[in-house]
């Protein structure tokens, strides 16, 4: 299962439960973040940027230990600006993570930006859903493919949603949920694996304020599957994964 997210603390605050809940099943995951945080409003204590991104990936690296995740990545992009990114090379730097992870299922936000809205979510689904597609397919980044590298089809593409809003921000139009997962005793666990982002201590409780007016569930949108199928309630994202594929 692979994940991709905009920022360190995106990983447990809107998929925490599920990469725990899945990685003690015994599947691999891969988180991708794609920026190291450095434009954050809260700082903890770094003197300048560069030095909040040294912090951040850190506290990444503990939170994704917390969640048993199998590889953290960060990658090099600028905070608050991943929609002025050229498009092509930031779906080029995905589609290759795709091809050499090869996840059964993808995970990341909608174009609406998850509960915060914020456009570097919004981006970050943009991009991991051309990736999802374009991986798959020999015409797109030929140059990536050869003895190590070949096309690979993710079989399922979930954005994240839910039931609610924050207050006084800008109207949200979320997809509708299509999976309800359990993630039981994982609540906890998220809320533990968004506290080892130490720099972001003002939003803790925030933060837990709002996941556990959710309760012990985290909702996804299925918004592409290599089987063609109707949409059903599903309380397991591997439903239907064909592992021959």
């Amino acid at each position: 299962m692979m994940v991709v997210t905009a920022h360190p603390d995106d990983e447990a605050g809107n998929f925490g439960g599920s990469l725990r809940r899945y990685a003690e099943r015994g599947v691999e995951t891969c988180v991708v973040c794609l920026t190291p945080g450095q434009a954050a409003t809260h700082r903890g204590s770094a003197r300048d940027d560069q030095e909040l991104a040294t912090m951040r990936r850190r506290e990444f690296a503990a939170s994704c230990e917390i969640l048993k995740v199998s590889r953290g990545i960060v990658l090099d992009y600028p905070d608050g600006k991943l929609h002025r990114q050229d498009l092509y090379r930031a779906v080029c730097d995905l589609t290759l993570l795709v091809r050499q992870f090869r996840p059964n299922v993808m995970l990341t936000f909608g174009s609406e930006g998850g509960v915060t809205a914020h456009t570097d979510h919004s981006m970050a689904g943009v991009f991991a859903t051309l990736a999802f597609q374009w991986a798959g397919r020999s015409n797109r980044f030929p140059d990536q493919i050869g003895e190590h590298t070949s096309p690979h089809r993710t079989q399922k593409l979930y954005y994240s949603t839910t039931d609610f809003t924050l207050p006084g921000r800008q109207p949200i139009t979320f997809p509708p949920a299509t999976a309800v997962i359990d993630i039981g005793d994982g609540l906890e666990t998220k809320i533990a694996a968004f506290k080892a982002h130490n720099t972001q201590a003002p939003l803790w409780p925030i933060f837990e304020g709002n996941v556990r007016q959710r309760g012990r569930v985290e909702m996804f949108h299925l918004a592409a599957a290599v089987k063609p199928m109707s949409c059903e309630m599903e309380t397991d994202l591997f439903a239907g994964i064909d592992e021959n594929l």
